[in-house]
């Protein structure tokens, strides 16, 4: 069981074991080389030559035969045990190849598929081990394509503004079918369209978030402007509370925290940013050389988180937000039926499933959605240059 790890520098995370070299061949934890057994093998037989020296010329030559067939016996036999013991070793540990994940922010329940797909084995019947890890998402790019970590779990919004400032990186995953951001404000604050936001206190955790680029487009669609609101900055630990205390009238953040607040007591709204600036939320990620290089990790990866959400989506929800509670993020024990009913009100629904994963699977990547939000982040000024799709997507086999 692979236990999530919270640092968030990367440590060899890929690195497995070297499997021992064949020269020399050697059993862990007998303590001697097989040279060793042989060399006292021969100097046995050695000895019962020399105390038939009285003998025949004959019974010599055939001493010192069956000498040398004992000792080939030996031999063989000591490296069918050193292939026995390798093969068991193997089987003990699974014979799996260590990747690593950089996964955005720290260990949630929302990230189930991944620590299913880990817990079920389904990593592990595509021949892998999966070690898990945290960062911001500007840092996982950085180093998935670096080549730190295999894999990155970044938002879909860093991943272009890396492509476009040249960092190998390809999508091998749409993980989320739409983005998560959204407006969110109280359900009496008289806010129903982008326009009735303006002049109002508009909270963002930054000015080079991708909820700050959603709040920009959602206000152009209304024919204004970022300047027609007042932009508050206010921290992840600290934004529900600037909304729910009323020291801002809305805030633009993840659409499933509408669903927080409202099983909290506070009744909250929201207008969702995906129809403003297409996105995907979190996509999985890994470098062009991985992708170039081992395209069967790759794709093994993709086989078995799909899998895992294939799973879930099959009425096993409870079941994937119960573990990851107990094994991977035990602090969301008191949100437990809340984070059951994201998953099943949001997740299941309309992250993981589109009408575009219908027609082509779980994790498809559809370039024109791609192309639509590469292309409005040029115009938003999120990137300097637009460049194609095709240029970032990879898909892997089935």
């Amino acid at each position: 069981m692979t236990r999530p790890k919270m640092a968030r520098e990367i440590i060899d995370a890929g690195n497995a074991v070297p499997v021992r070299q064949r020269t020399n061949v050697f059993i862990k934890g007998e303590g001697e080389y097989h040279e060793e057994k042989i060399l006292a093998t021969v100097l046995t037989a050695a000895m019962a030559v020399s105390m038939l020296a009285g003998c025949s010329s004959e019974s010599a030559s055939k001493a010192s035969e069956a000498a040398a067939t004992t000792a080939e016996a030996t031999t063989a036999a000591e490296e069918t045990k050193a292939e026995e013991t390798t093969a068991a070793e193997a089987k003990d540990t699974g014979d799996l190849k260590t990747v690593s994940i950089q996964i955005d922010g720290s260990a949630v329940p929302y990230y189930a598929p991944l620590y299913l797909a880990q817990e079920n084995g389904y990593f592990a019947e595509e021949g892998l081990n999966v070690e898990f890890y945290y960062a911001a998402t500007a840092d996982i790019v950085k180093n998935v394509a670096a080549g730190n970590v295999e894999f990155g779990f970044p938002n879909a919004d860093a991943v272009v503004a890396a492509k476009a400032q040249g960092i190998p990186v390809k999508v091998v995953h749409t993980t989320y079918q739409e983005g998560l951001g959204a407006i969110i404000f109280g359900s009496d604050s008289g806010i129903s369209t982008p326009a009735d936001l303006k002049g109002k206190k508009v909270a963002v955790t930054s000015l080079g978030s991708a909820n700050y680029f959603q709040l920009q487009a959602a206000m152009e669609s209304a024919g204004l402007t970022i300047d027609d609101v007042q932009v508050e900055i206010v921290g992840t630990g600290a934004i529900l509370t600037a909304l729910t205390e009323g020291q801002v009238d809305a805030i633009v953040f993840s659409k499933l925290r509408t669903i927080e607040l409202n099983n909290s007591g506070y009744a909250a709204s929201e207008i969702t940013c995906d129809q403003f600036l297409p996105s995907f939320g979190n996509v999985l990620v890994a470098g062009d050389k991985l992708v170039a290089e081992d395209p069967e990790t790759v794709d093994g990866f993709c086989r078995a988180l799909n899998k895992a959400i294939e799973y879930i989506i099959d009425g096993h929800v409870e079941e994937a937000v119960d573990m990851s509670i107990e094994k991977y993020a035990p602090t969301f024990a008191e949100k437990r039926d809340v984070v059951v009913q994201i998953l099943n009100d949001v997740f299941v629904k309309t992250l993981w499933q589109s009408d575009y994963t219908k027609e082509n699977g779980i994790g498809a990547s559809n370039p024109e959605k791609w192309q639509a939000l590469i292309d409005e982040s040029k115009e938003i000024g999120n990137i300097d240059e637009t460049f194609d799709a095709s240029e970032l997507l990879y898909t892997p086999a089935k």
